[in-house]
């Protein structure tokens, strides 16, 4: 494994572990997330010039594109749930309540 997997992985793998216990405010997971998906688009568009293969610019646009999407959900969500509830704490959020 070369420096540059090991490198990806251990970004993933933190930003998934920082996404299962920094779970107290909102943006906090929301920025988990969006390292997730940074650290996956860079891989994606690393991963044709590791394997000499010919460029498939598809799938790394592709992701992100639904980065992008990912990204303007969290935040509108973010933005509704501090003005009904005045903060984004995720304590503060009840799911069986509509």
């Amino acid at each position: 494994m070369t420096l540059m997997h090991l490198s990806f992985y251990a970004a993933f793998t933190m930003s998934t572990l920082g996404l299962a216990f920094h779970r107290t405010h909102l943006i906090s997971a929301l920025l988990c997330l969006e390292s997730m998906m940074l650290s996956m688009y860079i891989a994606l568009s690393m991963w044709p010039i590791q394997t000499q293969t010919p460029s498939s610019t598809l799938l790394p646009i592709l992701m992100l594109t639904f980065s992008a999407c990912e990204a303007g959900t969290g935040l509108a969500l973010l933005v509704a749930s501090t003005r009904t509830h005045g903060s984004d704490c995720l304590n503060n959020f009840n799911l069986l309540q509509c």
